[in-house]
């Protein structure tokens, strides 16, 4: 198939990108050399500028959705979790917590290795594994989708400290953002299924942001796996919102607990995900 990228615009107007080419071999001039001269979409100081912000937000919505739309991703299977959950290899030298985590990143990659296999049985456009590209359960993720021989996306955000995406991403799928905002609406645009296992702070906030939009009608309801009932139950006391009416009873059964991949398979079958 040809790439839409890669050929001249269709309509009898310059293309923009051959524009930016005229531009790196015009004379050089004081005038030229001005910032001011450059083309707007390719002037970065100025597209940093504070008011244009909503620029900015729309590029970091778009650019995602047109890769992901040409790369034909139809639906997504959305993995949160902890960074700091460490792998079995590196269990030994954590801190004894994260230790007692490590299993669920065996479970995490053996998830996304058995729903990456299923969908590629159906052309592995659909249902394919998400997550935030990072390390720990993140990086589980994307090496078990590696591992079934399937694409996986990952959606990275600019943090104080550098990082890198891991190395299981698929490179073409690989994004980085700016605005966290837009990055979760990236997970739950195409969201089949959101599994979220045992995190902190950004993982709560994601796990809390998918209830609300649910619960309130904005998003389609999709099942929720929360993966190790004991670690959600002892950091949420979900009883008690439901028993000082903040929340509805019947809000409980918007997620299920699971501890295992075969677990969490076997629940989607029960819910009726098909891939």
């Amino acid at each position: 198939m040809d790439d839409p990228r890669r050929h001249p615009s269709a309509h009898p107007l310059p293309d923009a990108r051959d524009d930016v080419n005229r531009e790196r071999h015009i004379p050089d001039t004081p005038q030229t050399r001005s910032p001011t001269h450059r083309l707007a979409f390719t002037d970065t100081e100025f597209l940093s500028r504070q008011d244009m912000r909503p620029v900015r937000l729309q590029l970091e919505l778009l650019k995602a959705h047109v890769t992901l739309e040409e790369a034909g991703i139809e639906s997504t299977v959305v993995m949160f979790g902890g960074a700091r959950v460490p792998s079995p290899g590196a269990a030994g030298s954590a801190p004894a917590g994260l230790a007692a985590l490590s299993p669920f990143y065996e479970e995490a990659r053996k998830f996304a290795q058995q729903v990456t296999a299923r969908s590629m049985e159906t052309g592995g456009t659909h249902n394919v594994i998400v997550t935030g590209g990072g390390p720990g359960v993140m990086e589980a993720g994307n090496l078990g989708a590696g591992q079934a021989n399937g694409v996986s996306i990952g959606l990275g955000i600019v943090l104080p400290h550098e990082q890198a995406p891991n190395p299981y991403v698929t490179p073409e799928l690989s994004f980085n953002f700016h605005y966290f905002a837009i990055r979760k609406m990236h997970f739950l645009m195409r969201a089949s299924v959101i599994t979220v296992f045992p995190g902190g702070f950004g993982t709560l906030d994601e796990l809390f942001e998918a209830l609300t939009l649910i619960q309130t009608g904005r998003m389609a309801r999709v099942p929720i796996l929360l993966f190790g009932e004991a670690f959600w139950t002892s950091i949420i006391n979900w009883d008690a919102l439901a028993q000082s009416g903040t929340i509805n009873r019947d809000d409980l059964g918007l997620f299920t607990y699971v501890e295992t991949a075969d677990q969490a398979m076997a629940a989607l079958d029960a819910q009726g995900v098909t891939f």
